[in-house]
């Protein structure tokens, strides 16, 4: 007979089974009215059937999520990775429709949101409801009063360009110029922050570029296995890629906390000359009351500016410079209609584009067919319905911007790189499907420094350069690098002065 002790045992085996077995059931029960999508597993949700599809498209998430939409026939796309309720959206009416609601105006609330701070501030980035309305209203006035969208902005951009052409020269044309221009954007959103300009030959500034690029490279869209499995850090911490996070968030936090300090030491009354001395003001305003200015949420703020602004806008120029190498038809079609608008002197102007509506039209079909940040993430702060479908409260919306942008039916051909569909005759036509920003509340707020931007280096960069292919070796490839954004792989070109290309052609 057995014991009462092996009988109580017994007992809790079996209770602890039947708990476990209750555990697993719920786990893979989707919710009533869920979106249509694949089964779901005990633990790991759908993420097995994601990963058969990834290993079938071979391609980047935001194609993944496009074909098992078509797969399961939905633009809704239901899905559960470890605890995490996921919906895929990647029709235009429909996104659209979210990100006009406030319902969607959340960010993801789970352990990878946590985890990308490196203070206890929201930022900009994660900010909701009337923090968010107040923040990005303080930031936007301020970046406009310390000059964005003035000439002194424009003239710190060609002070930027003359230094990425001599850096060209310098090494003879054979460059990679996303390697030149990503300083040079870092440097123009460090001088609306911090109202200065680090040299680039200083240790500091290559600490800064090492620091944001390993960053992009540990993130995906909807949080990885860190956001799935969180608990995985407690077990695995250095292969899941917890260790290297919390290590390149201490040396951001304390990489920005030293230019704060020191606004903080030089600080006057009255002091708003860049973003981080505006702050510092209103919070000295605030006269120590409860309040949302803070060290730790200018800390995130001046974070989010930066990896927003730096990866996005340089890897668009990056990419504007590759398919001018691969589609040299465009680009001396651009260099004639620059040459026959403007003077070899002139120094070019945002408002310059009306001038040549069709290189703004390359730019937004640069836009479109290499879209840097493919997927944007929003969170349902409460129960909605979306399109018949009951959405949990706090379920992430990855919301296919990529999908929109690589659409055939508003598109017709969005595989060719065409920039004529963005004219309409000699002007330049309109879509509301051009969503490369996002759309709707949470546009992003860069988009008045990226255009001008993107406009002011093309304009000047292909005016003065040819660029072409480096003798024996393959073209380069328009595939992004994984990651949180869709970088540019490497590549290295020969840019050449065009005047020297005319002397070259007079010669012979």
């Amino acid at each position: 007979m057995r014991s009462q002790s092996e009988e109580m045992l017994l007992l809790l085996v079996i209770a602890l089974i039947f708990l476990v077995s209750v555990l697993l059931y719920y786990s893979s029960k989707k919710p009533h009215n869920y979106p249509p999508g694949p089964p779901w597993l005990p633990v790991v949700g759908s993420l097995p059937y994601v990963r058969r599809f990834s290993k079938r498209v071979g391609r980047g998430q935001h194609d993944v999520l496009r074909e098992m939409c078509k797969h399961w026939n939905t633009n809704v796309l239901g899905l559960k990775a470890g605890e995490q309720l996921l919906v895929a959206v990647c029709d235009y009416p429909i996104i659209k429709k979210m990100l006009d609601s406030e319902v969607y105006n959340a960010r993801p609330n789970n352990f990878f949101g946590k985890l990308r701070t490196i203070g206890s501030g929201p930022g900009i980035t994660c900010a909701e409801g009337k923090l968010w309305v107040e923040q990005k209203r303080f930031i936007v006035r301020h970046l406009r009063d310390i000059g964005l969208g003035k000439e002194i902005m424009e003239e710190k951009i060609r002070e930027e360009i003359e230094d990425v052409t001599c850096a060209i020269d310098e090494q003879n044309g054979t460059v990679e110029i996303g390697r030149l221009v990503q300083p040079a954007v870092i440097n123009l959103i460090w001088f609306l922050v911090a109202g200065a300009r680090i040299k680039k030959n200083e240790a500091q500034f290559e600490r800064l570029l090492e620091l944001l690029e390993r960053r992009s490279n540990v993130f995906d869209m909807a949080g990885g296995k860190l956001g799935y499995f969180p608990w995985l850090r407690f077990i695995v911490p250095e292969a899941i890629g917890y260790n290297l996070i919390k290590r390149l968030n201490a040396e951001l936090n304390e990489f920005l906390m030293e230019t704060i300090e020191d606004h903080q030491r030089r600080w006057v009354e009255g002091c708003e000359s860049d973003l981080m001395y505006a702050f510092i003001t209103q919070m000295k305003a605030m006269g120590g009351a409860s309040t949302n200015f803070t060290s730790e949420q200018l800390l995130m703020v001046c974070l989010d500016l930066f990896v927003a602004g730096a990866h996005s806008t340089s890897s668009t120029l990056d990419y504007a410079f590759l398919m001018m190498l691969l589609h040299p038809d465009v680009q001396l079609k651009v260099q004639q209609i620059l040459d026959a608008n403007f003077g070899r002197e002139h120094k070019f102007s945002y408002p310059d584009w009306r001038r040549v509506p069709y290189v703004q039209a390359v730019l937004l079909e640069v836009q479109r067919y290499c879209s840097v940040i493919p997927i944007a993430s929003r969170r349902v702060y409460k129960d909605v319905v979306l399109e018949g479908y009951n959405i949990p409260k706090d379920t992430t919306v990855l919301v296919n911007l990529q999908a929109v942008l690589m659409d055939e039916t508003i598109w017709g051909d969005p595989r060719v790189f065409r920039p004529e569909r963005f004219l309409d005759g000699d002007k330049l036509a309109s879509f509301d499907e051009f969503v490369p920003f996002s759309t709707g509340r949470r546009k992003c707020l860069g988009e008045p420094f990226a255009k001008t931007c993107l406009f002011i280096f093309f304009a000047e960069i292909i005016r003065k350069y040819s660029i072409v292919p480096l003798k024996g070796r393959p073209l380069p490839t328009t595939a992004p690098l994984p990651g949180i954004i869709a970088l540019p792989q490497r590549y290295s070109a020969q840019f050449i002065r065009r005047s020297e290309l005319y002397v070259n052609i007079k010669v012979v």
